[in-house]
């Protein structure tokens, strides 16, 4: 029996729980940290005297450098390891964090925030398959699903600690807690984070073996001949194996994930990025704005472990689907309501919906991919969906300085979801999720 097969079998240990908690606490820092664009969108504005544009501008420039970041750094760690990439990859998202502190020019902001987004991008894949590599079959879509929901936490959270820290030390502040705070977790990291299974399952050298054996005591899984003889993996193997992802019978499989990957983001951080700025200026006061904000946020949270819970009852990709479909009209009706009750309400089930909708494409993601370059593939989905998160937030301050309504945006990210979400019909040949 393979490690893969014992893992998959066998119940979970505090070790490998562990290494779940790692992971969401990572991605809590990230919803603190990508977010919190959002929440000072309006300060930032004010106090620099940016208009619409150009604060579309700033909130996408994390997103274009999350997507460098996935798609860049990943290959990396399918070479030298998922851990030291974490490592680095969550010091450089502290630095630009830190940074942008100290900027007061509009292209100095948008330099750090891609310095931000190039961190929280190297992060994204590398977490993802770890936890999809730690933890059995039972508990990997919850699993998978409470680390997404850490980023609606640290959104949430996010948002009323802007809230609180605006008001006394000035929208800066936010920043300086989240550099901090992500590189206290870089140091955590570097102390406690094992390399992935799978990783060195791939590795001929003594080092790796060694490792190996000491995570399978950790998660209590007996050493046997088997898993002594690890496979060789030469150079010019690692270079097929990377030139064969690129081949189109490869690419015909996966482009069916990473079309939802692109609609599912584009809409989300639209809704992130834009509806507390919307509101605001609509007339809403900042207060119940960010309010709203955090409802979203608060609604993911929850919706991320209510699609954790349903998935070890039904296919992942099924319940995706269905998520989606929800995701887009209540996108709909939540622009179309004029009472604040309800458009809170609202707010809290499109926060579910779209969070339920990215746990179920990182569960469905790693699960399609080779070890050999499971990393690469899970970071080029990625990518292709900060793609679609840094197109929203511009082509919306475009728009809405060309006249468009806020009616017409929401109505646009529903037509969207409706056309992305046909593609994972024929992902079925291909996963048993």
């Amino acid at each position: 029996m393979s490690l893969r097969t014992q893992i998959d079998q066998s119940p979970m240990t505090r070790y490998q729980w562990m290494v779940v908690g790692l992971a969401i606490l990572l991605n809590f820092l990230d919803g603190y940290d990508v977010l919190a664009i959002s929440f000072t969108a309006k300060s930032i504005s004010t106090d620099l005297q940016l208009n619409f544009d150009q604060i579309g501008t700033l909130m996408s420039a994390g997103f274009i450098g999350m997507a460098l970041g996935s798609l860049l750094f990943s290959p990396f760690a399918d070479k030298y390891g998922r851990r030291p990439l974490l490592i680095f990859s969550t010091f450089l998202a502290s630095l630009g964090m830190l940074m942008v502190c100290f900027s007061s020019q509009l292209n100095y902001l948008i330099l750090w925030r891609i310095v931000t987004g190039l961190g929280v991008g190297g992060i994204l894949p590398c977490i993802n398959v770890i936890v999809s590599e730690y933890t059995n079959k039972k508990w990997r879509g919850l699993s998978i699903s409470a680390y997404v929901a850490g980023f609606g936490i640290g959104a949430s959270l996010g948002g009323m600690t802007a809230i609180l820290l605006q008001e006394i030390y000035g929208w800066r502040s936010v920043f300086l807690v989240g550099a901090i705070l992500t590189g206290l977790s870089a140091l955590l990291l570097y102390f406690v984070l094992p390399e992935s299974v799978d990783y060195l399952h791939t590795q001929k050298d003594a080092s790796s073996k060694a490792k190996l054996r000491t995570i399978t005591q950790h998660i209590r899984q007996p050493w046997h001949d088997a898993l002594d003889e690890l496979p060789i993996q030469h150079t010019t193997e690692r270079q097929a194996s990377l030139f064969e992802f690129f081949t189109f019978n490869h690419i015909k499989k996966y482009i069916f994930i990473w079309i939802p990957f692109f609609g599912v983001m584009a809409s989300f951080y639209f809704i992130s990025s834009w509806t507390p700025a919307l509101l605001e200026t609509a007339g809403l006061s900042k207060a119940l704005s960010q309010t709203v904000g955090i409802a979203i946020a608060l609604g993911g949270t929850a919706g991320s472990l209510l699609f954790g819970w349903i998935v070890s009852r039904y296919a992942t990709r099924f319940l995706l689907i269905i998520f989606m479909i929800l995701f887009g009209i209540s996108t709909i009706l939540f622009v179309l309501t004029e009472s604040l009750s309800i458009a809170i309400i609202l707010a809290i089930l499109i926060g579910g919906l779209m969070n339920g909708c990215i746990a179920g494409l990182f569960t469905l993601n790693p699960s399609l991919y080779p070890v050999y370059f499971r990393s690469t593939g899970s970071g080029v989905a990625i990518s292709l969906g900060r793609i679609g998160a840094i197109i929203s937030p511009i082509i919306a301050g475009e728009l809405l300085l060309n006249g468009w309504s806020k009616e017409e945006l929401y109505f646009s990210v529903g037509i969207i979801l409706f056309l992305t979400c046909p593609t994972l019909f024929f992902l079925k040949e291909y996963t048993e999720e």
